[in-house]
Order: structure tokens, then sequence, then C-alpha cells
């Protein structure tokens, strides 16, 4: 899709933990298209344009949903949030990204994200649901801590729905509850670490990531001593902080005869 500058209305804007805030955006349907896994720019001045994942899939509805984290020692994130709150429009570019969605795969989906990464992977689940309510989906989402995972009861609902999406929680300090429910599991640890412990062969997975540089290719790492394979593995890291080799070669975390 060619991107585009437009206008929108802001219509909800929803504290979601102290530090993550969800923003509801609407325009013309079709000005507000986009792919699964497409991100906007959003103006807070004439020279500063700040990108968001879009978290929800094109419903042909004109809205649309962001997933803010609040940084108040970042200057432009205070500028933003006083903007959202205060501004009735907004001025958007949109939309950009080439990590989305390949409807035409029916591969298995293993999605990774940490923090409001989830906002892309959001996008892509719902994509998958409708347009593929029988391809295998596991999400795993990681945070520091718990109450990090701001919308987590919106995947166990998923993994509750849908029997074939299993849902990874992983945090770095152990849950005051443990993780339990339909399909949904609890990991602690570094996302790289639980990677590597809880997955076998993933040879034959599309592969999305959405989260820092550091975070994305120490999991690519890992992966690809899994079997991960270079064309189908996706993320918007690669665009803006790539290296060389994409996945390396060596590794051999492999498991002989399953776990």
């Amino acid at each position: 899709m060619t991107a585009r500058t437009l206008t929108c209305q802001v219509t909800v804007v929803e504290d979601l933990t102290p530090d993550v805030f969800r923003v509801r955006l609407e325009g013309r349907p079709e000005a507000m298209a986009h792919d699964p896994g497409q991100y906007l720019e959003l103006a807070l001045d004439d020279d500063t344009w700040v990108p968001f994942s879009i978290a929800n899939a094109h419903g042909g509805d004109g809205t649309l949903e962001l997933h803010i984290q609040h940084w108040p020692e970042r200057e432009n994130s205070d500028r933003l949030r006083d903007l959202v709150v205060v501004a009735r429009h907004l001025t958007l570019r949109m939309p950009g990204g080439d990590c989305v969605l390949d409807s035409t795969s029916q591969r298995p989906l293993l999605l990774i994200a940490a923090g409001t990464g989830f906002a892309q992977m959001k996008a892509i689940v719902e994509a998958s649901l409708h347009e593929s309510p029988e391809r295998p989906i596991d999400l795993w989402w990681a945070a520091r801590e718990r109450r990090d995972l701001y919308l987590e009861s919106l995947p166990r609902e998923w993994a509750e729905s849908h029997a074939n999406l299993r849902f990874h929680v992983v945090t770095e300090v152990t849950p005051e509850a443990p993780v339990a429910g339909e399909r949904s599991q609890g990991h602690r640890g570094r996302i790289d670490q639980a990677l590597a412990e809880g997955l076998d062969d993933i040879s034959g997975h599309d592969v999305y990531l959405s989260g820092s540089p550091g975070m994305v290719y120490a999991c690519v790492d890992v992966l690809a001593s899994l079997g991960l394979t270079a064309s189908r593995v996706f993320s918007d890291v690669f665009a803006y902080a790539p290296r060389q080799p994409l996945v390396p070669t060596a590794g051999v975390l492999r498991r002989e005869g399953g776990r």
C-alpha cells in the first residue's frame, strides 16, 4: 500500500496500566486501510513523526487502535501524552512496514513480542483467526513483571476459545499467581531463554518478532539453532537495525528425539 498523510479523530484514550495507554482513532475507512503488522507515524510537529504499530486488523470500519508506552523521562513521550489527551484530531502518515502477515501461507505461526510489541502481534492474530481459523498459532509475550502484560486477559481468551492457539507468558520476575488456563502457560526468565527451553524444531513455522533489536536478535539466534528458515522470519527490526548475517548458521540447540 502507498503511504498517505491523513487526519483522524481521537475517540478513546484509555489507561491500561500506569505506563501504557490505548488510543482509538477514527477516519474514512478507505484511508485507514492497512495490512496486519503494519505501523503508522504520528505527527508531534512538522518535523517530528513517531512510529506505532497498528494494534488491530483492518475491519473496514475506519478505526485504528494504538498501544502507547509512556516514558515520563523522555521529552517526546510527555509531549505525545499531552497531545493525545488534549487533541480531538491527529495527523498520521500510514501505512508503513513490510512485517505483515503472509495470508497465502498456512505454516504454523510463531509470534514473539516484548512489551508493547504485543500491539503488532494482536493485529496479526486477529487477521489470522479471521482469514484462517484453523491455522496454528503460538503467541509468546514477554515482560519484566506480569503486571506489565497490559492486556493479558485478551490472549488468554483467544487460547480458551480457539483450540489452535497457545499463549505463553514470559516474565523475568516470578508471578504472584501461577499462569493457568486453557492452552496458557507461564515461563520465567528472558524470552530467548524461554524459547530455548520451550521449543523444539520450528523449521516449518512462519516467525514474527516485535521488540528491541537486542531482544529480536537474541531470539533469532536461539531460533536459528532450532531450524529457523531465514526466508520465513519477519520483524521491523530487520529494516531499521539490520545485521549480517540475519540468521546465523551456528548452533546445536535442536534436541534429539524431541524434548
